[in-house]
């Protein structure tokens, strides 16, 4: 694969980076933050065509690809920017992207393009773990539309999301890959209960309960029944994605972690000099070449479109970035001694984040065992 970025890559990295240096306060970073906060944070990104960046140029977007989305999720990873452009741009668009008519289209993503709209998908259920085929939610034909029940969790900004697409079984048994549908589900409407709450990095997630929820036709996405490729294409654009968004924040882990060591002093000398500290970083520093390899090529299969290749790639760079973020953000932690354990210190707002996007989306042992079953598939 050939990782290297061409002159509008270097461009568009360069402008996210000056964007983020003056959204984003370095002393901030990590804070929660408010909604009025968050929306002109939205509004900001909006502005540059952050938000649209992958959708088409006919509902307000840039039609870029996966690369351009990791190096956008990567400035902001070293930022600790906006959480919601994974959930609602990456995830919940390419749902939209692939399932959704033209008219469809044209109803929501120039909402989500412009920041006046945010959007979550609602896949994974209690029991389930990460296998989000595992869905008991159900929609039943109902007169001319649809009748949802069920309970969705760990719906990722979900309480802030205006439309909720959500996926819910119209045919088969609750762990099958065939009969999954995906509905466009307001987050106000009748029967639907959004319980939001803080993950430990300091951004939102939500609890979405669903009592006889009466849609309209137009309301389900695409054929109903079968969802699952489009869906599985959405949750690895968007693990490609915070893996991005890992590689930016260690490389700001690594560069606070390095200048702390050149500037504190031990018996009379900078903590720099000891050898046994310069082993660490440099271990860190090799580990983060690693994680941007495996993004890379992460990003770079998804873009290509081959659903083996990218489901490998994709798991792949997971288990890389779910075990090395975590030792990481442990080690800058353990190198900035006590002071690392505080609020004030950001090293510790990064290991945290780095810690939950190591659990999101699958954890280590999840996307293991999917390598393992996708490789046996293959020799079948």
């Amino acid at each position: 694969m050939d990782f290297s970025f061409n002159d509008d890559h270097l461009a568009l990295r360069d402008a996210v980076q000056r964007f983020c240096a003056g959204e984003y306060p370095a002393e901030q970073r990590g804070n929660a933050v408010t909604p009025e906060q968050a929306q002109q944070g939205r509004a900001a990104m909006a502005e540059l065509g952050l938000l649209g960046l992958p959708f088409g140029a006919d509902v307000g977007g840039s039609e870029q690809g996966a690369v351009e989305v990791m190096l956008v999720a990567q400035a902001l990873g070293h930022a600790l920017g906006d959480g919601a452009f994974v959930a609602s741009t990456v995830m919940a668009g390419q749902v939209l992207t692939r399932l959704a008519s033209a008219e469809q289209q044209q109803r929501w993503l120039p909402g989500l393009a412009s920041g006046q709209q945010q959007m979550a998908l609602a896949v994974y259920e209690a029991g389930a773990r990460y296998d989000w085929q595992r869905t008991e939610t159900r929609a039943e034909p109902s007169g001319a539309g649809w009748l949802l029940d069920g309970h969705k969790t760990l719906v990722l900004h979900g309480d802030s999301a205006d439309v909720l697409l959500v996926v819910a079984r119209t045919a088969g048994a609750h762990a099958d890959r065939a009969g999954l549908s995906v509905f466009a589900v307001d987050a106000t409407a009748p029967g639907v209960t959004v319980q939001g709450f803080d993950t430990l990095d300091n951004r939102r997630a939500a609890h979405v309960t669903l009592k006889a929820v009466q849609l309209d036709a137009d309301r389900l996405l695409g054929p109903h029944g079968d969802a699952a490729e489009a869906i599985g294409a959405a949750l690895d654009a968007a693990t490609a994605a915070l893996c991005a968004e890992a590689v930016g924040a260690v490389d700001a882990l690594l560069a606070h972690t390095a200048e702390h060591l050149r500037t504190r002093k031990q018996f009379g000398a900078p903590l720099a000099k000891f050898q046994v500290l310069q082993h660490r970083v440099a271990d860190m520093a090799i580990a983060l070449e690693q994680l941007k390899s495996m993004a890379c090529a992460a990003a770079m299969a998804v873009q290509a479109g081959e659903p083996v290749q990218r489901r490998r790639l994709v798991s792949a760079a997971k288990v890389l970035t779910s075990q090395k973020g975590r030792e990481i953000g442990l080690a800058a932690i353990q190198l900035h001694g006590a002071m690392g354990m505080t609020d004030e210190c950001r090293v510790g707002h990064y290991a945290k984040r780095l810690m939950v996007i190591g659990q999101s989306l699958g954890d280590a042992a999840w996307h293991l065992q999917r390598m393992q079953q996708g490789q046996h598939l293959s020799q079948v």
